[in-house]
């Protein structure tokens, strides 16, 4: 009988015995290359990082066959002088640290020493460098055994790499197409260039330029990296806290994409892919965007570099904080007061549609005006004691005579009499029909829309029982009436639970219904968690509950149905995590059930109380789930679509 095969991981006589000895330098350095240059980018990374370190302003990347073939990066920096040029290509060599408290405080995006040995043990290398006070340039090749000659070059830097992986061709094997390895490379381009819009940059492949960046300000190079649909909708953020600050720009929901290519953050200038820092942004966006979409933005996170260990990872593209919780909540604070701003007031700028030219774009800004308290005070009073009453009365539509079977509102000549300065005597709170309005005998005089003091204009129409249509200076806005409503009960709730100020709404005849005995056991058990919501709901039998008070803010939806919601939720995660972890969850359910339902008729006093109410309302450009709540028709846009002046 054979004896079976000895395996080959297991057979001790297929590796050889060796002493133990100290490795030749050349194989040490492409050790570390495996760390380090994983493909091409990984080169363009390290040699921009080194340019920027030395102070430069203008940088020229060139690539060929995807930077494979060839990797050149000239700046204007410093220079290195010839003397150096070999101990620059020596392993564990660099300007930039000296000493343990160096490497506790770095405040280079360079300082391990590895790079440019690492490269030159894996590829041809040659650097070409001038300082300010040499005549000419001096040139070294290979190693830093290379001999260092003189060559032309004007002050800074050149770095040469050419055939990637010549000696390796294993490694050479696991590179990608072309396309796809240049695409890598000048994503690392785009990264670092966005990070220092003070250095102009330009990238050309094969021969050809393919991008160029001029010194400007963080916004318009921003908008060039990101695109025009980036530029077009986000909001600043510049907030500081003891020794952080944060600074940039955030996308708004609305425009956001369905993969995570557009998230920029870096860490005092240096782009990192940080779980923290992304979970953090993440949360910011948690009740203003669908669970399957991704936000864009591009965040600067400046601190002490004694807060920050960037020496965590080989590509030091992660970051471990010396303090993580405080700077997740700085981070996670500081988006959340940015994107509150997007309201149709305070974020300044109503949303345009893709084609729209800078003129409407003035315009449209100009109809976001904050309001100055001046204006129509009793058009204001009406329209918030309508909706304070959350759409309780029932509506009261007015006789619209022929028109009323086309669900039109109103009659629109007679739209001038709502911007009177004055109510119609005895008429303003009535409910009654003012002046101008279809049922009225008075002739309305016919006024302008009041300057800014209304962003979302005023009501028209209700197109389907679902959209209001309004007008405002820009043109025509549409409003998806149960969005908005949702968004303004939400945002409600939160300010009402933060507060401790959720008041119970006595049901005048509590709501009974059959339970479960585990709907049951959850309301025996969690009294106080369903206490500090606004719910008061009592064991009747072991298959009973009534439902005694409501949230007010939530009166007029089905108490059954809102008592159920909440013991599922309760249930599920418990009372405390309900309250902590799931919160934003329980409360949009809540909104959401209690939101003004499609094909619900409103009045113009309820519709004008909803577009008034939106306007004061923190993050009601977009509803809980993500969705614009509303939009904008520029006039312009309807002369395009009927080819007027064309």
């Amino acid at each position: 009988m054979n004896a079976p095969h000895a395996s080959p991981v297991s057979d001790s006589a297929a590796t050889p015995h060796r002493p133990i000895q100290a490795l030749p330098d050349q194989l040490i350095s492409q050790i570390a290359a495996g760390e380090v240059i994983e493909r091409p980018s990984a080169v363009v990374k390290e040699l921009l990082e080194n340019a920027l370190d030395a102070g430069s302003t203008q940088i020229t990347v060139r690539l060929e066959q995807g930077g494979v073939k060839r990797i050149a990066i000239t700046d204007n920096g410093r220079g290195i002088p010839p003397e150096q040029l070999p101990l620059a290509l020596a392993r564990h060599a660099t300007s930039k640290i000296a000493s343990l408290t160096d490497l506790e405080n770095v405040s280079t995006l360079g300082f391990r020493g590895e790079a440019l040995a690492s490269i030159a043990s894996v590829a041809q290398l040659t650097v070409t460098s001038r300082t300010a006070d040499a005549p000419h340039a001096w040139e070294i090749t290979g190693s830093q055994f290379g001999t260092v000659a003189p060559a032309s070059g004007a002050q800074g830097t050149t770095i040469d790499v050419q055939d990637l992986y010549f000696n390796t061709p294993a490694r050479r094997k696991f590179l990608k197409s072309e396309q796809t390895e240049y695409g890598h490379c000048a994503e690392v381009v785009r990264r670092i260039a966005l990070a220092r819009p003070d250095v102009s940059f330009s990238l050309s492949h094969n021969g050809k330029t393919v991008d160029h960046w001029n010194v400007g300000e963080f916004a318009k190079r921003s908008a060039h990296i990101l695109g025009d649909e980036f530029a077009n909708a986000r909001l600043p953020l510049d907030e500081s806290a003891g020794p952080l600050r944060l600074h940039g720009f955030v996308g708004l929901p609305t425009a956001s994409k369905a993969r995570a290519d557009g998230q920029y953050f870096y860490v005092n200038g240096r782009f990192v892919r940080d779980k923290l820092l992304t979970h953090a942004v993440r949360a910011a966006y948690q009740d203003v965007l669908h669970g399957d979409r991704y936000p864009a933005y591009a965040l600067s996170l400046m601190l002490d570099p004694a807060l920050v260990d960037v020496n965590v990872h080989p590509s030091k593209i992660e970051v471990r904080f010396r303090d993580s919780r405080a700077v997740h909540q700085f981070v996670f604070h500081a988006v959340s007061r940015a994107l509150a701003q997007t309201s149709a007031v305070s974020f300044g700028n109503l949303p345009q549609q893709a084609g729209e030219g800078e003129g409407d774009s003035q315009t449209a800004a100009s109809a976001t005006t904050t309001a100055t308290g001046g204006g129509l005070p009793w058009i204001r009073e009406q329209q918030q004691q309508t909706f304070s009453a959350q759409f309780a009365e029932p509506p009261r539509p007015y006789s619209f005579g022929g028109n009323s079977g086309f669900g039109v509102r109103q009659n629109t000549e007679a739209y001038g009499s709502m911007f009177r300065s004055d109510p119609p005597a005895g008429e303003a709170l009535t409910g009654r029909p003012a002046a101008g309005y279809p049922g009225s005998t008075a002739a309305p005089a016919p006024a302008p829309l009041p300057e800014g003091d209304f962003p979302l204009g005023f009501a028209l129409a209700q197109l389907h029982g679902i959209y209001v249509l309004a007008q405002n200076q820009a043109g025509l806005v549409v409003v998806d009436m149960h969005a908005a409503h949702e968004r303004i009960l939400y945002e409600q709730l939160k300010t009402a639970l933060d507060g401790n100020e959720i008041f119970l709404q006595p049901l005048l005849i509590p709501v009974t219904f059959y339970a479960d005995p585990v709907e049951v056991g959850t309301v025996e058990e969690h009294q106080e968690t369903l206490s500090a919501l606004g719910f008061d709901i009592a064991v009747m039998s072991p298959t009973t509950l009534a439902v005694r008070a409501v949230p007010a803010l939530l009166k007029n939806a089905d108490a059954q149905t809102l008592a159920r919601d909440v013991l599922r939720d309760v249930r599920e995660y418990g009372g405390s995590r309900v309250l902590l972890e799931r919160r934003n969850e329980l409360l949009g359910t809540l909104a959401c059930h209690t939101a003004v339902r499609a094909n619900r008729s409103l009045t113009l006093p309820e519709m004008n109380a909803l577009l008034r109410q939106m306007e004061a309302t923190e993050r009601s450009d977009q509803c809980n789930h993500g969705r614009p709540t509303w939009t904008q028709m520029g006039l312009s846009d309807l002369d395009k679509l009927f080819l007027r002046g064309q």
